[in-house]
C-alpha cells in the first residue's frame, strides 16, 4: 500500500511543479518582458496554496528569471541594453567552449539528432510559432552541449538562457524570420568535419548575432 503523502512533501511537490512550469514558460519566451504575475494568480492557475507559489517565485527571482520590486510586484525582467550585452557576452564565452568540449563525442547519432531538431526549428519558423522556435532552438544547443559532460557550465548557461527568455521573444518579432538560423547548418558541418575553430566561430556567431540588434 502506498504511503500517504505528508503535507511537507505535498507542498514541495507543488512548489516544484509550479517552478518547473513557470521556468519553462519564461525560458521559451511565453511571457514578454515586464509581464506582471501575482501569487494569487499563480495559485489559481496551478491550484496550489500561496506557499508553493511564493517559493517558486523566490527561486525564479534568485535565478534572475523574475524581478521582485520593493512593493512586492513580480514581473519578468525588462533588460537594459547593457544587461543584454552582458548576457550575450556570457553566451559567447560559454557556448563555444561547451561545443568544443562536445566535439570529441559528436558521433553520427548526435549529428543526426541535431539535424532532426533543426527540421523542427524550420517548421516552427514556417508556422511563425515564436515560442516553439525558441524552445526547439534551445533544444538544438542543449542537445549538443550535453555531450560536453560539463554540468556546472551548462547549468550556468541555462541561467543565462532563463534571464534572456522574454527578451528572445521580443527579438524573434524584430527578426521576422522566414528560415531557420543559417549558422545551425554551419555548426552541423563543423561537427561532421571535426573542425573545432569552425565550430567555435559558428556557435559564437549564432548566439550573438541576433542579440546585437537589441543593443544597437
Amino acid at each position: 500500500m502506498q504511503a500517504t503523502q505528508r503535507p511537507a512533501e505535498a507542498s514541495l511537490s507543488a512548489h516544484e511543479t509550479v517552478y518547473r512550469s513557470l521556468r519553462a514558460r519564461i525560458m521559451h519566451g511565453a511571457m514578454p518582458p515586464g509581464a506582471a504575475l501575482t501569487l494569487r494568480g499563480i495559485g489559481r492557475e496551478f491550484d496550489v496554496s500561496m506557499t508553493p507559489a511564493r517559493e517558486a517565485v523566490r527561486r525564479l527571482a534568485a535565478e534572475g528569471a523574475l524581478t521582485l520590486s520593493a512593493s512586492g510586484r513580480v514581473s519578468t525582467p525588462a533588460l537594459s541594453p547593457e544587461r543584454i550585452e552582458e548576457l550575450a557576452a556570457l553566451r559567447a564565452l560559454l557556448e563555444p567552449e561547451l561545443a568544443s568540449r562536445a566535439l570529441p563525442r559528436a558521433h553520427m547519432a548526435l549529428i543526426e539528432r541535431l539535424q532532426t531538431i533543426n527540421t523542427a526549428v524550420a517548421e516552427n519558423v514556417a508556422k511563425k510559432d515564436a515560442i516553439g522556435y525558441i524552445r526547439t532552438n534551445l533544444e538544438f544547443h542543449r542537445t549538443l552541449y550535453l555531450r560536453a559532460q560539463a554540468p556546472a557550465m551548462l547549468a550556468m548557461l541555462e541561467t543565462v538562457w532563463l534571464q534572456l527568455g522574454p527578451t528572445m521573444r521580443s527579438l524573434y518579432g524584430r527578426l521576422r524570420r522566414t528560415e531557420p538560423p543559417p549558422h545551425h547548418r554551419l555548426i552541423i558541418a563543423a561537427l561532421k568535419a571535426g573542425d573545432e575553430p569552425g565550430l567555435r566561430l559558428a556557435v559564437r556567431t549564432d548566439v550573438t548575432q541576433g542579440l546585437r540588434l537589441l543593443v544597437a
